[in-house]
């Protein structure tokens, strides 16, 4: 199926412009992204969600198509503003909640400091418990963080080579997918943006999720790819298990980091069972649970 690389719509929030896209009707259902992706990676995943919900997946700021300041921190407060600035403007008071990557603590933060406004969360191939970085991911954000090499990264080289790395098949990774995540990111000003949106969240808002996490009551849904080759989801997921009894832990076996462009179908289904979709009342504590290894 053939969706549109463009947001469909943008809302300002303090001064800054922040896009999102939006699709289907019924209780809410927030997507958020992480580094270096946008809205667009869940431009598939939403369509079967969006059968029994009102799906809204946002460009956080520094990334897609919303803006991309240069004279501000990239921390908790400044996200968090963006998601709260985007659901007051569009009506919506609760929501389930979907993170990835950096959206992860992003998201989790948020739901931590907004409990009752939080249905159901479901977290994909993400890190949020605090913890000193190891291998790939540590490089990777060593390089972000050096004025003089992030470039190598945060360029159209670098991109293509973060996204072929996150993909368990890169042959999965087509021109028109590329093409669409190195677009926001033409510019130097933009490149800059991006490095410090992928490295400027506070040590004590990390150390907060990880004082917190049990705190999380509602649904939960863990997904990951295996085949993940920077972050060590299937540890850090097996410690969210143990933390938090209700969760469901689904494993893919054939997919990596971008899980999202590998099983589009999978992952959106998985989700529009988890929200309540395709005639289900959504997953939780007291209904059976999948758990695949």
């Amino acid at each position: 199926m053939m969706t549109s690389t463009a947001p469909t719509g943008a809302v300002q929030v303090d001064d800054l412009r922040i896009a999102y896209r939006e699709r289907g009707e019924g209780p809410a259902v927030l997507l958020l992204h992480g580094w270096p992706t946008s809205s667009y990676l869940w431009r598939e995943v939403m369509v079967p969600i969006a059968e029994a919900n009102r799906v809204i997946a946002l460009d956080l700021p520094g990334y897609g198509a919303s803006d991309k300041p240069l004279d501000r921190r990239y921390d908790f407060d400044l996200f968090e503003r963006a998601i709260d600035g985007v659901l007051d403007a569009l009506d919506v008071e609760r929501t389930g909640l979907v993170v990835h990557d950096l959206g992860g603590p992003i998201g989790v933060h948020w739901a931590l400091r907004n409990p009752t406004r939080v249905t159901h969360l479901a977290m994909l191939n993400t890190l949020v418990h605090p913890g000193e970085p190891t291998g790939l991911l540590a490089d990777l954000l060593d390089t972000l963080a050096d004025p003089d090499r992030y470039h190598q990264l945060t360029g159209p080289e670098g991109l293509e080579t973060i996204m072929r790395l996150g993909m368990a098949d890169p042959s999965r990774l087509t021109p028109e997918v590329l093409a669409a995540v190195v677009e926001p990111f033409r510019t130097p000003e933009a490149q800059q943006a991006l490095a410090a949106a992928g490295t400027q969240l506070s040590p004590d808002g990390l150390a907060e999720i990880g004082e917190r996490i049990t705190e999380l009551t509602m649904p939960v849904h863990l997904i990951y790819g295996v085949g993940d080759p920077a972050l060590p989801v299937a540890t850090e997921f097996a410690r969210l298990k143990a933390e938090l009894p209700q969760a469901v832990v689904t494993a893919l076996d054939d997919c990596g980091h971008f899980l999202q462009e590998e099983a589009p179908d999978r992952i959106g289904t998985l989700l529009a069972d988890f929200f309540g979709g395709r005639g289900g009342r959504g997953q939780g504590p007291a209904q059976a649970r999948r758990d695949v290894v």
